[in-house]
């Protein structure tokens, strides 16, 4: 058998890289042509030095040369077994095969005759940590399908949303409605969604009990203090349409806490004080409150509140300065018969019967029915 490279090297096969890289600087150098005159043995031996560096030197190919060589030893080795074991009639070289073993006397045994041992079965046996690897499994299964449905129902309640607040914009009420539902059906707790529906029931469909369903919700999420004052004022408004004075003004004073600058609430609270309440005073300081706002787009126009701070001072016995408030609000609104209705009750109670059935005739010339009655029965 050839020498290895190992051998060659001069190294054993357990020799680290180191050792191998040294042992090829020194033979290198040795074994180099140009210090023996070119003699062929040296050169030969320096080639061989090369070729084993170039197979040991790398990582891959000396593994790969390992396993050979370890099979070509278990080879070499088995083969010498043989030889040693070679029957004594028989020569390394041209001799003929042993002779074949005898031919059987009998058939095989039958399976009757074979023995066989069954192997038992074994029973699959659950301990405590295979029961908390499969908990744990089922676990996160569960977490992630619920992760996937709870992103896939914000982004299709987004899009809604978003489509909602088109429509609502657009004063398309009916498909705000339905996208609005839409949303509340994967998000039953968003609160923009809740307050948009309530305003609709409240404002469009006219249900207050409805409305105050869905703002009563959406008050319980986390809002803004500006948001919040929105909503409690809405729903003053419904409470104010069920007809419970009470409440409604509890609902705009929480309203008015959180935002002072809310003139719609200033407004209803002091409608609610003086009409529903009969408190005229309060009232009187809630339009005050209400008039000193900046207009802002959606709320009330001042005349309105104008016009019942001019039936608060009435109320109060103010005469001079209700019939300067009905004029300021005759003057914003000249064609509002409810304003000119006002003026001819307050003629009344002045004792001017002249002028009280003229501003009757003019309210029910400008549409109000309620100045029937009054026009026919202070009108000769």
């Amino acid at each position: 058998m050839s020498q290895t490279h190992y051998q060659v090297l001069g190294v054993a096969p357990t020799a680290s890289a180191a050792d191998v890289k040294r042992a090829y600087r020194l033979l290198v150098v040795r074994y180099h042509p140009d210090k023996h005159g070119g003699d062929t043995r040296y050169e030969e031996q320096f080639k061989a030095v090369a070729l084993a560096y170039g197979v040991l030197g790398d990582p891959g190919r000396r593994a790969t040369y390992d396993f050979q060589l370890a099979q070509a030893t278990r080879r070499a080795d088995e083969e010498r077994r043989r030889q040693q074991f070679r029957p004594a009639g028989q020569h390394v070289y041209g001799v003929p095969m042993p002779p074949p073993a005898p031919l059987r006397t009998r058939p095989p045994a039958s399976s009757r005759e074979r023995h066989y041992q069954a192997i038992p079965r074994q029973r699959v046996r659950f301990v405590r940590r295979d029961w908390l690897l499969t908990l744990a499994f089922l676990g996160a299964m569960a977490l992630f399908s619920w992760s996937v449905k709870a992103t896939m129902d914000r982004v299709t309640a987004n899009a809604h949303y978003r489509d909602g607040i088109a429509a609502y914009a657009a004063g398309d009420w009916n498909t705000a409605y339905y996208e609005l539902n839409q949303v509340l059906d994967f998000r039953p707790q968003a609160a923009a969604a809740l307050r948009r529906r309530g305003e609709l029931k409240l404002l469009v469909n006219h249900d207050p009990a409805g409305a105050r369903a869905d703002l009563r919700a959406a008050v319980l999420q986390k809002n803004s203090p500006a948001v919040a004052a929105r909503l409690r004022y809405y729903l003053g408004r419904c409470e104010t349409e069920l007809n419970r004075p009470a409440l409604a003004d509890a609902e705009y004073s929480r309203a008015l806490a959180l935002d002072p600058a809310l003139a719609p609430a200033w407004l209803e609270r002091g409608r609610g004080r003086l009409l529903d309440l009969r408190r005229p005073a309060p009232a009187l300081a809630d339009f005050d409150r209400a008039l000193r706002q900046p207009p802002a787009r959606g709320q009330a126009p001042p005349w309105r509140a104008v016009q019942l701070r001019g039936l608060a001072l009435a109320a109060l016995g103010r005469y001079a300065d209700a019939r300067t408030a009905y004029e300021t609000a005759l003057l914003a609104r000249p064609r509002d018969g409810q304003t000119h209705f006002l003026l001819g009750r307050l003629a009344q109670h002045l004792g001017d019967s002249a002028a009280a059935c003229e501003f009757f005739r003019r309210a029910l010339a400008l549409g109000y029915a309620y100045a029937a009655p009054a026009c026919k029965q202070s009108c000769p």
